[in-house]
């Protein structure tokens, strides 16, 4: 039975890189067990190597990575992949306020093992995996809700001297606290209920499962480096493995319903339902200016909305000439020809991927092309999801007609709809 030592840390935070070195230093553990998959043990090695040729003076390697294919990254959730980005972004900007870098106490268990020669463990679960649960598995509201707090974190004041968004050394090493970490932990439970499941329960229970394995193998001891929010599930879970869930069912891949095509069809229906009851009632003018009106909202709303993702003049034009038309469709969206003009406009680069994780400020991030054509294709989709909504909400004051009157119109249209149908049966 291997002799097991946990470290539960904050990820910007020295105290957790001091604890860590001092768990290795005391256990001299034979094998360190650290909360990476290898995706991120990839990345963090990558820096870890970037940041020693650079402290010895060494040029970086010329890289020749092909530049991204904007129809490739469209077809996938390019919304899930700009919450990815800005919440790395808002780790970074904690890190910078308190001085260490995220991951930092990552790379000095890594750093530990290399210099020792003890061999690391990788117990996380595949973050692609992760995040896919953890958006799939997110209600409309749940992500309406930590879409506006990821915006209000990236947009906090900067120029604060003491603290970003209300975090600082103090706060950050509180985090390891179990009294910090349960009210914490309760609170984004509430705050996303699903959300908590796929980031929080479930990661618990897949490191618990390579806690666990490691406890039943050969070694004699094992430093295990996890978050502080981990360490209470992982010790339940210990505690009683027979409540572990399989790990096959923490691997499967979210089952994805298409909601959003369904409700896009849905409304697709009713606006083709009032244009044809419309046009039955013998109201010409009214159907015109409906028409007008459907495709000023739309080109007002996905045109506006580009520009406000600091889009280019031709791909806002671009989504407010089509957006009327791709509303109608539930298989197209204006974002998507948005985004390809963008990324006909300013074309991304091979170097994109690396800017946007290097990248302090937000005025930084939305000047990389990558980042702003996905912003491009989301704020567009967006503009026009909300001129649809509007349109049905204010219908009747934008035609000039009371509700009543409107009834009537829609009432006398559909029955005179129903005359012609059944004339022809």
């Amino acid at each position: 039975m291997t002799e097991i030592h946990i470290v539960g840390t904050a990820h910007v935070s020295q105290k957790s890189i001091d604890e860590v070195r001092e768990a290795v230093d005391t256990h001299n553990p034979d094998v360190i067990a650290i909360e990476l998959d290898p995706g991120r043990f990839a990345a963090l090695k990558q820096q870890m190597k970037e940041a020693e040729d650079a402290a010895n003076g060494i040029e970086p390697t010329a890289e020749k990575p092909e530049s991204p294919e904007i129809k490739d990254l469209l077809k996938g959730n390019f919304t899930l992949m700009l919450v990815q980005w800005i919440l790395a972004y808002v780790q970074r900007k904690i890190g910078m306020n308190v001085g260490i870098e995220p991951g930092a106490e990552m790379k000095e268990a890594i750093r530990l093992a290399e210099e020792r020669n003890i061999r690391v463990v990788l117990i996380d679960r595949d973050i692609k995996i992760t995040l896919a649960r953890f958006w799939g598995g997110m209600k409309l509201l749940e992500k309406i809700k930590l879409i506006w707090a990821l915006l209000q974190s990236m947009f906090a004041d900067e120029d604060e001297d003491d603290s970003v968004g209300g975090i600082d050394k103090i706060s950050i090493d509180e985090l390891t606290n179990p009294d910090i970490i349960e009210m914490a932990l309760e609170e984004f439970h509430k705050f996303s209920p699903n959300g908590a499941r796929a980031l929080i329960d479930e990661r618990d229970a897949y490191l618990a499962h390579g806690v666990i394995d490691l406890e039943r193998s050969h070694y004699e001891r094992a430093v295990v480096v996890v978050g502080a929010g981990h360490v209470p599930g992982i010790t339940r879970y210990r505690e009683d493995p027979s409540t572990l869930p399989p790990v096959a069912e923490l691997l499967a891949r979210p089952k994805r319903y298409p909601w959003g095509k369904i409700i896009g069809g849905l409304f697709v229906v009713m606006f083709a339902v009032i244009i044809l009851a419309i046009a039955f009632s013998g109201a010409t003018e009214l159907l015109i200016w409906a028409i007008i009106y459907w495709v000023l909202l739309h080109a007002l709303f996905a045109g506006a909305a580009t520009l406000l993702a600091r889009g280019h003049p031709l791909s806002a034009a671009t989504a407010a000439a089509l957006a009327w038309m791709t509303s109608l469709n539930p298989f197209l969206a204006a974002g998507w020809f948005a985004a390809i003009v963008e990324a006909k406009m300013r074309p991304p680069t091979a170097g994109d991927l690396k800017a946007i994780a290097k990248a302090d400020t937000v005025s930084e991030m939305l000047s990389v092309p990558l980042f702003r054509i996905l912003l491009v294709a989301a704020c567009a989709n967006i503009g026009s999801m909300a001129a649809t909504f509007c349109f049905f909400i204010f219908l009747t004051p934008l035609l000039g007609v009371d509700l009543e009157m409107m009834t009537q119109i829609l009432m006398t249209g559909l029955a005179n709809l129903w005359q012609f149908l059944t004339g022809w049966i």
